[in-house]
């Protein structure tokens, strides 16, 4: 276990520091459950490898409620898993999470609602990244998921915004803007969809206080019925009842869990896709029929709800192809739905130019479509793929200038020395982040952390002018705090922390609603009058318009074309690096090892696709080894893979029969393998630890005994090989069976 080893590859300022006190993660502030698995854990294996159990346990825990998806979040789990070697299992659901240590003997369980947070879903795994790739320790890297969690490194406008009362501003705002944006209303439903959102929020709050679940959904329904109802009623009957409906329950409707949904059927958890699907239709039904119960106040329902609908015809709105506030609106709109997301005010922008472009190519392209297939779905379905694949595209382009110029920033205080640190554009870069972040403090927007950043790398500066045998430098907890602060934004960024607000904003959720309302006041049915010739007598057809009425029909429309989308973009983006950095052009950060370039790769497609755990498959084993000594073991990570793919029963240790089985498997030969465990065992004691073993793995005087004799494939045999002799003087393979 090397979670407290640090990589000071890219960071030599740790090299060059003292700290006043070390901080360790105190255990007892977990919940009673996981304080006993840690204690099992540390009594078994050691504190480093409890830690980083627990480090994994509340990353998921942190992850799911901050945007419930589960393959990205068994992604990440998978990618702790095999950089520190951890025998634990879990099952992410939608609601229930389980997990599973030292082969059952352990378990813990948690229920986890929805709710929302970019913010923490961002930090969360740039602070996973930052301990995979070493550049913090376990105990840093659980004291910082501790304090994210109490709000320690939200900036004052983030925490204002990301708790009642502070709320309840967003609210109407994005009734309102909704309204107008999405759904055909006019100035007047905007008011109105304002004063229901206002009161809806602080619905939701004072029942959502009490834990009433679904009840509250039904009484944020009512709400908005009542409301609405009544402005209708006592107000000229010019009311558009659906925009203000529709726009008041935008944000209650989770329409983006249906994208969700299909995406984990696609990744093969069938299971928690249909749950899903299930789970967020009922809760969109509910808030539906609330608010028909809210309109029965003032009268007969389906009358109000059919009388009212003149009023939301074509051209009774505004025309939003002609005015041109239209996308400073939707702007508006966006800003709401991020302050709903929990997302870093400072860095509003950053998702508002994603939100946009995914806005503005689903808008055109479905209004030229719209006169071709009038009759049909597909102008829908391709703007939606087109607005989310553009959407996609346009994130990964931001997070690649944004990691770019956030590691040119920040590479002044994590390695002084680099070359990067004094060029040009390095000087340029942090001289303008020196003045944004001093804007910044002077609105209110910054975390008090960026200004004492300033002073800490000013002290950086003074120090590292002296010699080196000179230089003296301490930090207090304060500092220390700062620079794992530095080190993990210096991260790459999630990118989902922008594709889910932005994913919302293509989410017509209320089209769902639309046809929950379809079934709540069913329509009127269509007549058609045919009189019978050479007769008086006429007959009657009366049909109903099945595009209105089908449900799941429109249901998969809308959200399979976004999670087509999302993949397109996603391929996309994949080819066109591929095909740049062949040619050269594109190459990644030197300070991106392979290593790390894989799991960035892994995490960012991992949406639409379940982690593989090797282990699950013995049969790759021999493979991946042959495959791994064919290409070269240059480095010790290499040689540990190999190690650890060997090492099945995770004893930490080789034994003859293990290096024999894989390594004949692997095509090497049986005077090859003994040449190699004769140099391996020098004890003889018949285990080889991971430190004899990389030492001769890696040693190139031992080349020609890793050179496989059999450039083959070989297959496995089910029986059982006899082990080596003691004094290792001959192998027994006669019951390996080769291609």
């Amino acid at each position: 276990m090397d979670a407290n080893k640090l990589d000071t590859t890219d960071i030599k300022i740790r090299e060059a520091v003292r700290f006043d006190q070390d901080r360790k993660f105190n255990t007892r502030v977990l919940p009673a459950d996981m304080q006993r698995v840690f204690k099992s854990l540390k009594k078994e294996y050691g504190e480093d490898y409890a830690l980083c159990v627990v480090f994994a346990i509340r990353t998921a825990i942190g992850l799911h409620r901050a945007w419930h998806m589960t393959l990205l979040t068994s992604k990440i789990l998978q990618q702790l898993k095999e950089r520190f070697r951890l025998r634990m299992t879990w099952n992410l659901g939608v609601f229930r999470l389980s997990f599973s240590m030292s082969e059952g003997e352990e378990e813990l369980f948690r229920r986890v609602p929805y709710d929302y947070d970019s913010e923490h879903q961002d930090t969360f795994v740039r602070t996973a990244i930052a301990l995979m790739d070493n550049e913090i320790t376990v105990h840093e890297a659980l004291i910082y998921q501790w304090e994210t969690e109490q709000g320690i490194h939200t900036a004052k406008s983030g925490l204002f915004l990301r708790d009642f009362p502070g709320r309840l501003v967003l609210y109407p705002v994005l009734a309102s803007t909704c309204a107008v944006i999405f759904f055909g209303g006019d100035w007047k439903d905007f008011g109105i969809a304002a004063l229901c959102g206002l009161a809806t929020g602080v619905v939701e709050q004072i029942l959502g206080y009490f834990g009433f679940g679904i009840l509250t959904d039904t009484f944020v329904g009512v709400t908005t019925g009542l409301i609405g109802g009544l402005f209708y009623r006592f107000g000229n009957e010019d009311v558009c009842l659906q925009s203000v409906f529709l726009g008041t329950l935008y944000w209650y409707f989770y329409g983006t869990a249906f994208v969700l949904g299909i995406l984990e059927i696609i990744g093969g958890e069938l299971e928690t896709g249909v749950t899903r699907f299930i789970a967020v239709s009922v809760k969109t039904f509910v808030l539906c029929l609330g608010a028909g119960f809210g309109m029965m106040a003032v009268g007969n329902a389906t009358d109000v709800w059919f009388e009212q609908q003149a009023n939301c015809d074509a051209g009774s709105g505004i025309d939003l192809t002609v005015v041109w506030w239209r996308v400073p609106l939707y702007l508006l709109c966006s800003v709401a739905v991020l302050g709903q997301y929990r997302f870093p005010v400072v860095r509003y922008w950053r998702a508002l130019v994603t939100m946009l472009v995914g806005y503005e190519v689903q808008y055109r392209t479905q209004n030229f479509f719209f006169g071709i297939n009038q009759k049909d779905a597909l102008d829908t379905a391709i703007s939606n793929v087109f607005g989310c694949a553009a959407a996609v595209i346009s994130a990964c382009i931001v997070s690649y200038w944004l990691n770019k110029f956030q590691y040119l920033y920040d590479i002044r205080i994590l390695n002084p020395d680099h070359p990067d640190a004094n060029k040009r554009l390095g000087k340029t870069v942090r001289q303008f982040m020196h003045l944004l972040v001093k804007l910044e403090l002077l609105l209110g927007l910054a975390h008090s952390n960026d200004k004492d950043r300033l002073e800490m790398e000013k002290k950086l500066r003074r120090e590292w002018k002296k010699d080196a045998s000179q230089r003296d430098i301490i930090l207090n907890e304060k500092e220390h705090n700062i620079l794992v602060d530095t080190i993990i934004g210096t991260q790459d960024m999630n990118i989902w922390s922008i594709m889910m607000p932005a994913l919302y904003q293509l989410v017509p959720g209320s089209m769902i609603a639309k046809l929950w309302f379809g079934y709540i006041f069913p329509p009127k049915l269509e007549e058609t009058i045919v009189e019978i010739p050479e007769t008086n007598f006429n007959i009657t057809y009366y049909n109903m318009n099945e595009q209105d009425n089908n449900v799941f029909g429109g249901l998969m429309v809308v959200s399979t074309s976004l999670a087509l989308g999302l993949m397109i973009g996603f391929a996309f983006v994949e080819i066109f690096e591929d095909i740049v950095a062949a040619f050269g052009c594109l190459k990644p950060p030197k300070h991106l090892t392979p290593s790390k370039l894989r799991r960035a790769k892994d995490r960012r497609t991992g949406m639409y696709s379940s982690p593989v755990e090797k282990e699950n498959n013995p049969a790759s084993v021999a493979a991946e080894l042959k495959k791994a000594i064919l290409s070269g073991l240059k480095t010790a990570s290499q040689a540990d893979d190999v190690f650890h793919a060997i090492d099945v029963d995770r004893s930490g240790t080789l034994d003859e029969e293990e290096v024999a089985f894989y390594m004949l498997g692997a095509g090497l030969s049986q005077e090859q393998i003994r040449g190699l465990f004769g140099k391996m065992d020098k004890d003889q004691d018949g285990e080889v630890s991971r430190e004899e073993f990389r030492k001769v793995i890696m040693d190139v005087e031992n080349k020609a005994l890793l050179t496989p004799a059999d450039k083959k494939a070989v297959q496995e045999s089910p029986s059982i090989p006899i082990p080596m002799a003691e004094t290792a003087v001959a192998l027994n393979i006669g019951s390996y069976a080769s291609a």
